[in-house]
């Protein structure tokens, strides 16, 4: 039976800025820029009393709270306080799993310590964390990842949240369907139609029927419905994807957009070869002035071999989501993901899609 941790800081950036500035600890504050088009990066706790979270368009943000206190994000010291994080992990368990700057997977079912007691050494780290940083922590133990992940936020901020392997049929008996990490919007409205609520309801279901509405993910959704996660923390973690974004002054029709493609692919590109990395998927977003997400991605039997091919890639997902003339855009953006380290290939055919 493994023992896993997840650590979750508590509004990490906004956290880490009213360290420096106590006199707003109080105030309602996010961490965004000053773009007319800006989305909040943290929100502290004060400002979420009011509606404001991550993800949020600061336009929105003010009018929920016109009194806003907004910091410009300074990202190198956020990389210094989780480097300090993450040193203290480092004092428990070589087996870590980084998900972010704010967040990790710890195995502790061996440790550097000899502690028997995952919860005595999740309440250490939180412990040595806010020594080390005066920052608070949340923290989930549990007997694998998906279910760490959840408790760590059931106690949040500077909480902790153990569930026992004996608890875990009773914990997500009535567990909503919404605190499946991945499981977003779509899935969501495709459950309901299924008359699905909670991963009690999901534990009566076949997971042929599940395979069948939702594909692979089907067999996900099985598993953690009977509280089954056997995925290993990994040391190591892949790089999953390089992306780019830009956020437009003004919404613009896809026409318009044509002229921002190519910036975004030569920023893709560039960062693909200083890494040394080669790439076989491709995904293009877009993001509409209401907010919605148009996203579409295609992965190919071998990596891409020039700069040219991913232009040609990107232009071929724009055609096949059939996007209307008069869909006005915010946001544009190009990924890539598969990642691998470079060598030689073979050269690459458009329509040997996987």
């Amino acid at each position: 039976m493994r023992k896993i941790i997840h650590i979750d800081m508590d509004a990490f950036y906004a956290s880490v800025e009213l360290k420096d500035r106590p006199d707003l600890k109080d105030l309602p504050v996010v961490i965004s820029s000053h773009h007319p088009r800006a989305v909040i990066a943290a929100a502290s706790y004060p400002a979420r009393k009011f509606g404001l979270r991550s993800a949020m368009s600061m336009s929105q943000a003010k009018k929920l709270c016109p009194r806003v206190v907004v910091i410009e994000p300074n990202f190198e010291k956020y990389r210094h306080v989780s480097t300090q994080i993450h040193q203290i992990f480092q004092c428990y368990t070589p087996i870590i799993e980084p998900l972010s700057l704010d967040e990790a997977y710890l195995d502790v079912t061996e440790n550097l310590k000899n502690i028997p007691s995952a919860t005595e050494i999740a309440m250490q780290i939180r412990n040595d964390i806010f020594q080390v940083t005066g920052l608070t922590a949340s923290a989930g133990v549990a007997p694998n990842k998906f279910l760490a992940k959840i408790a760590s936020d059931w106690h949040k901020p500077n909480g902790i949240c153990v569930i026992k392997p004996s608890q875990v049929q009773n914990f997500i008996q009535h567990l909503a369907l919404k605190k499946i990490p991945g499981v977003g919007k779509v899935t969501q409205d495709k459950l309901k139609a299924l008359q699905l609520e909670t991963l009690g309801d999901l534990q009566q279901m076949d997971e042929a029927i599940l395979i069948q509405y939702f594909g692979k993910y089907g067999q996900q959704l099985y598993l953690y419905a009977q509280g089954i996660d056997e995925r290993p923390v990994q040391t190591e973690r892949e790089r999953r994807q390089i992306s780019k974004e830009t956020t437009f002054d003004d919404d613009l029709i896809l026409t318009q957009c044509q002229s921002y493609w190519p910036q975004l692919i030569e920023q893709i590109w560039t960062s693909l070869e200083k890494k040394k990395l080669s790439a076989r998927g491709v995904s293009a977003k877009l993001k509409l002035k209401n907010f919605q997400v148009l996203q579409h991605s295609k992965s190919f039997k071998q990596p891409l071999q020039n700069k040219q091919q991913l232009e040609d890639a990107v232009q071929q997902l724009l055609i096949e989501m059939r996007i209307s003339e008069h869909a006005q855009f915010r946001l544009i953006g190009v990924g890539i993901y598969q990642l691998s380290e470079q060598r030689d290939q073979p050269q690459l055919s458009l329509w040997s899609t996987l």
